[in-house]
C-alpha cells in the first residue's frame, strides 16, 4: 500500500528573506572606463594614431597662446622697462594752469578742460619746465632726455636713438645698465651699445663720429631694455640735450593728490604706485569711455581666447574628420570584444560609453601631451625669436587658464571623434558580431536628399547673399548699424559651408553612384570603389577633411588673388617700377626757397652719382600747398597751373548709382615739368624726333586720355590763393563752381602709354617758364645697375635723412610695383598641400589596414600583387579626389558671392583674375599624385587567415 504524503511547508514567519541588493550607480560606468582604458592599451598603435592627430593641434594652440601672452606685458613688467628702480618719471606735456589731465596710469592718454587729446589750439603757451613746486621739497631729481642723431658707420652713415643724462644710475636697472667701460664725465663722451661698435668699426676709446661733425669719446657700451641687439643707441652725458626732459624720481610719493598737482603743472606722471594700483578715475566726458589698464589688458587676452578658439574650431573639425575615421576602424577591431560585453548583461548604451571613454581618454592623453609639446617648443621658439629686446616677449607667461580651456577643448575633440562609432556599435547585432559576420552596406534614400537639398540652399545662399550685398552697398535708406549691411556677407561666407555639409551628408550615396560608374572600368577600380561605399564611416570624414583644407585654400587663392589684382589696378606708382626716387620736401616753413631746392637737388644728384646711378632725372612742378598752414602763409602772386578735364570727362553727382571712378595721379596737381632728356627716367617713355621737336615748342605730354580733345589740352591757371581753398575745377564732378581762371589756353597733346608711373602730363621748361609756372625741382629719380646695393631698401632707408637740413628733408625709396601675389600665394599652396598629403595619408593607411582580411581572401583567390597596388591606386584616386572636388567647388562659392558683391562698386572685382588655371591643377594634381604615390608604395604581404563571414 502506497501513500502520498505532503511535503511540511516551513512557517512563513520563519522563512529567510533575501533581499536583492541594490544596483551601484557609478558602477556601469567604472566597468565602462576600465574597459575603454584596456582597449585604448591593446589597440595602441590605433590610440596612438589617434592620438597624435588630436596632439598637433593641441601643441599649436598652446604654443600661440603661451608667445602671444609673453607678448602682453604686466603692470610691473611695463614699470621694470620704463622706470627701473625709480619711482616716478614726470614730463611736461601741457601748459601750466590749463586743465590737463591724465588717466593715472598712462600720462598719453590725457586732455585738457575742454577736450579729449591732441591740441585744439588752447595750448600754445609755452611748456612748464620745472615740475619742484608741484612736488614735494627735497625731491631728487634724475633727469633724461630723448633724441636721435645719425652717426658716422663703415658704410656711411646712420639713424641712432639717443639718449642724454647718466643712465649708468644702478637706479635705472631694468631699464639701463653699464655693460663694459665707464660711464661719460663730460659732454665730450658717450657711451653707445654695442651694435653702435660693430656699425661704427669702433672699439671703447675710440671716436664716435656725428653727420654734422660733432665728434665724442666713446667711454663704454650699455643696455637698453627696449632696444633690440641691433638698434643703435647713444648715451650722451648732458641731459639737457634735447627736449623736453623727462624728470627721474628716484623715491617720491605720487598719490592721486600729487598727481591732479603735476597735471595742473602741466606735466604727465608714469609712477610705480599708480601703474600697480590705479585708483579710481571718473571720465572727463561722458561720450567718451576711455578702458583702464586692466580693461585694456583683459580686452587683448579675450581676443587671444577667441583667436585661439577659431583656430581650434577650424582645425578640431579636421581632427574630428581623421580621428573619427580611426576610431571607426578601431571600433570594428573591437566588435568581438564588445559583443562579448553585451552578452553578459551590457547594455547598448554601455557600449556606446565605452567607445566614448576611449575617445575622452584619448583626448585627455593627447591634450596633456600637446600643451606639454607645446609649452616646450614655445620656449624653445621664443629664445630663437629673441632680438634683445625686453619688449618683444616682455616675459614667459603661460595662459593657465587658457591652457585649460584647451585641455577641456582635446577631451572634447576625442570624444567628438568617437561618437559616430559609439553610435554604430550601441546599434550593432551581438550574435552576429560573435560570429565575426558583417552586414553588406545598403545606402537609404533619405541622407542624400537631405544633403542634395544642403548643397542647393548653399549655393542660392551663397548667389543671393552676393546680389544683396551689392544693393546694400549702394543703398542710402538702409542704417549702417542695421543688420542688413552684414548678414548678407555672412551669406556669402555661411552659404558655401552649408553646401560642404550637405556633401559630407550624402557622401555615403555620392561613393555609391560613383562606384557604379567606376565598376565597369576595371576590376581594380570596382574593388577600390566598393570598399570605399562599405567603409564609408572610415572614407567619408577622410574625404571630408580633405575637403575642407581645399576649400579654405582655394577661397583663399581665389579672394586673394582678386583683391590683389584689384589693388595693382589702383596702386599708384611714384615713379618707374625699378626707380630710385629722392623727394624733397620742407622741413618747417611752408615753401622752401630756389636756393635750398637747388641745394637738396645738388646733393642729392652727388650722392646718386657717387653710387653708380646709370641715368639720372628730375620731375620738377609747383610746390605743394599742402604744408601751408592757413591761406595767408601763400603768397599772392603765386598762381597753380593745371590741366582742364573736357566735360566729357567728368562725372555727374545727380547720376544714380554714381559711386565714382579712377583717374591717374592727382586731378588737380596733373602737371608736371621735365625736361626733354630726363622723359626717360621719368616716365619711362622715349620721344620721336618728331615728338621731341614739338615738346620743346610748347606741346604737353599726356598719359590720360581724359584731358584730350582733338589732339590738344586745355591748360588754365587760378590763384594758389583760390586753389588752397579749392575754388578751381576738381577735374572729377561736373557743376563744381570755381573761380574765374587768370589765363586759359590750349595746347598741342603729344598721347603716350605710360601707365606704370607718376606723372600725368609733363611740359618742358621753357614751356613752364612761358606759362609762368613757378616751378621747383621736386622728385630726383636715378636708375642703377642690377646688383647695386642703392637697390636694396635698407640700403635707401639708411641713406634717408643722410641729407636732411634744418631747411628741408630728402626721403628715398625704390619702387617696385605692387606686391607680388607670390609671396603669399606660394606658402599657402604649400600649406594646403602638405594638410591634404597627411589627411590622405591617414586615410590611406586605415584603408590599407582594414584591408587586410580582404587582401588576404583576394591572394588566397589568385589576385596578384600587381591588382592589389592597382586598388591602392584607385583608392587614392577616390579618397584624395573625391575630397578635392567637393573643396573646390565648395571654395570657390564665396570669391564669387563677393564678385557679385563688388558689382554695383566703381572698381569692380575680376573673376579673370582668379588662376583658374591653377585652381584645376590643384584640384587634378594633387589627387593624381597621391594615388600614384598610393600605387608606388606595395603593400604588404597579406597572411592566408580565416575570413569574415558576409551575414
Amino acid at each position: 500500500m502506497t501513500a502520498v504524503q505532503d511535503r511540511p511547508r516551513a512557517d512563513a514567519g520563519t522563512r529567510r528573506r533575501v533581499e536583492r541588493p541594490k544596483p551601484s550607480r557609478t558602477a556601469r560606468l567604472r566597468v565602462a572606463v576600465r574597459i575603454a582604458r584596456r582597449q585604448v592599451r591593446r589597440a595602441w598603435v590605433s590610440s596612438l594614431l589617434i592620438m597624435t592627430l588630436i596632439a598637433l593641434p593641441i601643441a599649436g594652440m598652446a604654443g600661440v597662446a603661451v608667445m602671444v601672452s609673453s607678448t602682453f606685458a604686466t603692470p610691473a613688467e611695463r614699470v621694470a622697462v620704463e622706470l627701473g628702480k625709480m619711482s616716478a618719471w614726470v614730463e611736461p606735456l601741457w601748459p601750466a594752469e590749463s586743465g590737463f589731465w591724465q588717466t593715472p596710469d598712462d600720462p598719453y592718454e590725457y586732455g585738457n578742460a575742454s577736450q579729449w587729446g591732441g591740441s585744439d589750439g588752447s595750448s600754445t603757451a609755452d611748456l612748464p619746465s620745472d615740475p619742484t613746486s608741484a612736488l614735494a621739497p627735497g625731491t631728487e631729481i634724475v633727469p633724461l632726455s630723448f633724441g636721435e642723431e645719425r652717426i658716422e658707420t663703415v658704410a656711411g652713415n646712420a639713424r641712432a636713438r639717443a639718449v642724454a643724462g647718466n643712465v649708468s644710475d644702478e637706479r635705472f636697472a631694468g631699464a639701463y645698465a653699464l655693460v663694459a667701460g665707464r660711464a661719460p664725465s663730460n659732454g665730450g663722451e658717450v657711451l653707445v651699445t654695442p651694435a653702435v661698435l660693430e656699425r661704427a668699426g669702433l672699439t671703447i676709446g675710440g671716436t664716435l663720429s656725428l653727420v654734422d661733425g660733432e665728434a665724442f669719446t666713446v667711454t663704454g657700451t650699455f643696455d637698453d631694455a627696449t632696444a633690440a641687439d641691433a638698434d643703435l643707441v647713444v648715451a650722451f652725458f648732458d641731459a639737457d640735450r634735447y627736449s623736453p626732459i623727462r624728470s627721474f624720481l628716484p623715491d617720491a610719493d605720487i598719490d592721486a593728490e600729487r598727481l591732479s598737482a603735476l597735471n595742473a603743472a602741466g606735466f604727465g606722471v608714469y609712477a610705480r604706485e599708480l601703474v600697480l594700483d590705479p585708483p579710481p578715475f571718473d571720465r572727463p566726458f561722458d561720450d567718451f569711455s576711455i578702458p583702464t589698464s586692466a580693461e585694456r589688458d583683459l580686452q587683448r587676452e579675450l581676443a587671444l581666447a577667441a583667436g585661439i578658439g577659431g583656430g581650434g574650431l577650424a582645425a578640431g573639425y579636421m581632427v574630428v574628420m581623421l580621428a573619427g575615421a580611426a576610431f571607426a576602424v578601431s571600433a570594428r577591431r573591437q566588435q568581438r570584444a564588445l559583443a562579448i560585453a553585451a552578452s553578459v548583461g551590457a547594455e547598448p548604451r554601455d557600449l556606446r560609453r565605452i567607445v566614448l571613454f576611449q575617445g575622452a581618454v584619448l583626448g585627455l592623453v593627447a591634450g596633456v601631451l600637446g600643451l606639454a609639446v607645446g609649452v616646450g617648443g614655445a620656449a624653445i621658439l621664443m629664445r630663437l625669436l629673441d632680438n634683445g629686446s625686453a619688449t618683444s616677449f616682455w616675459g614667459f607667461h603661460v595662459p593657465w587658464l587658457l591652457l585649460l580651456g584647451v585641455l577641456a577643448f582635446a577631451v572634447l575633440v576625442g570624444s567628438a571623434s568617437a561618437w559616430l562609432p559609439a553610435r554604430a556599435v550601441g546599434k550593432s547585432d551581438t550574435i552576429s558580431a560573435l560570429r565575426g559576420a558583417r552586414r553588406p552596406m545598403t545606402v537609404t534614400a533619405a541622407r542624400p536628399l537631405w544633403g542634395s537639398l544642403l548643397i542647393i540652399i548653399g549655393v542660392a545662399v551663397t548667389i543671393l547673399s552676393g546680389i544683396a550685398a551689392g544693393a546694400v552697398a549702394i543703398s542710402d535708406t538702409i542704417p549702417w548699424d542695421s543688420p542688413l549691411r552684414w548678414l548678407p556677407t555672412v551669406g556669402i561666407v555661411g552659404g558655401p559651408i552649408l553646401a560642404q555639409v550637405g556633401i559630407l551628408v550624402s557622401g555615403r550615396w555620392l561613393l555609391w553612384l560613383a562606384s557604379r560608374l567606376l565598376s565597369r572600368i576595371s576590376l581594380a577600380a570596382r574593388l577600390a570603389s566598393r570598399d570605399a561605399v562599405a567603409n564609408g564611416a572610415r572614407t567619408v570624414p577622410a574625404f571630408a577633411a580633405i575637403g575642407a583644407t581645399v576649400f579654405v585654400g582655394v577661397f583663399a587663392v581665389g579672394m586673394g588673388m582678386m583683391t590683389a589684382e584689384q589693388s595693382a589696378r589702383n596702386y599708384g606708382y611714384s615713379a618707374p617700377v625699378g626707380t630710385v626716387v629722392a623727394d624733397i620736401s620742407t622741413m618747417s616753413d611752408p615753401f622752401l626757397t630756389g636756393e635750398q631746392v637747388q641745394e637738396a637737388v645738388e646733393a642729392t644728384d652727388r650722392l646718386f652719382a657717387s653710387s653708380g646711378a646709370t641715368a639720372i632725372g628730375v620731375v620738377g612742378g609747383e610746390q605743394p600747398l599742402y604744408f601751408a598752414e592757413t591761406v595767408a602763409d601763400i603768397p599772392t602772386d603765386v598762381q597753380h597751373v593745371m590741366l582742364i578735364a573736357p566735360p566729357r570727362s567728368l562725372v555727374s553727382m545727380d547720376v544714380a548709382g554714381s559711386q565714382g571712378f579712377t583717374y591717374r595721379g592727382s586731378a588737380t596737381d596733373n602737371l608736371s615739368v621735365v625736361a626733354p632728356d630726363d622723359l626717360e627716367v621719368a616716365m619711362g617713355v622715349t620721344l620721336s624726333d618728331d615728338q621731341r621737336a614739338a615738346y620743346a615748342a610748347g606741346a604737353v605730354i599726356v598719359v590720360d586720355d581724359r584731358y584730350v580733345t582733338d589732339g590738344r589740352v586745355e591748360v588754365g591757371a587760378w590763384s594758389a590763393r583760390d586753389a588752397f581753398e579749392g575754388k578751381m575745377p576738381n577735374n572729377v564732378w561736373s557743376g563744381d563752381e570755381a573761380a574765374e581762371a587768370t589765363w586759359e589756353r590750349t595746347a598741342p597733346a603729344i598721347r603716350v602709354t605710360a601707365p606704370d608711373q607718376n606723372v600725368v602730363a609733363a611740359v618742358a621748361p621753357a614751356t613752364a617758364a612761358e606759362w609762368g609756372i613757378a616751378a621747383v625741382p621736386l622728385r630726383v629719380l636715378a636708375t642703377f645697375p642690377e646688383g647695386s646695393e642703392m637697390n636694396s631698401q635698407d640700403r635707401l632707408n639708411a641713406l634717408t635723412g643722410s641729407l636732411d637740413t634744418d631747411e628741408y628733408q630728402v626721403s628715398m625709396w625704390r619702387e617696385t610695383g605692387p606686391a607680388e601675389a607670390a609671396v603669399w600665394l606660394v606658402p599657402l599652396l604649400a600649406a594646403v598641400a602638405v594638410l591634404v598629403l597627411g589627411a590622405s595619408a591617414v586615410a590611406l593607411g586605415l584603408a590599407r589596414f582594414e584591408r587586410r582580411p580582404d587582401d588576404a581572401t583576394l591572394a588566397a583567390v589568385g589576385g596578384t600583387p600587381g591588382l592589389r597596388r592597382r586598388i591602392g591606386l584607385w583608392q587614392g584616386l577616390v579618397i584624395a579626389g573625391f575630397g578635392t572636388f567637393a573643396g573646390a567647388a565648395a571654395g570657390i562659392l564665396p570669391p564669387i558671392g563677393f564678385w557679385l558683391q563688388s558689382q554695383t562698386g566703381f572698381e569692380p572685382m575680376n573673376l579673370a583674375d582668379i588662376p583658374w588655371w591653377l585652381l584645376g591643377a590643384l584640384a587634378l594634381a594633387l589627387p593624381l599624385g597621391i594615388a600614384l604615390v598610393n600605387w608606388l608604395v606595395p603593400p604588404r604581404e597579406p597572411e592566408l587567415t580565416r575570413r569574415n563571414v558576409i551575414a
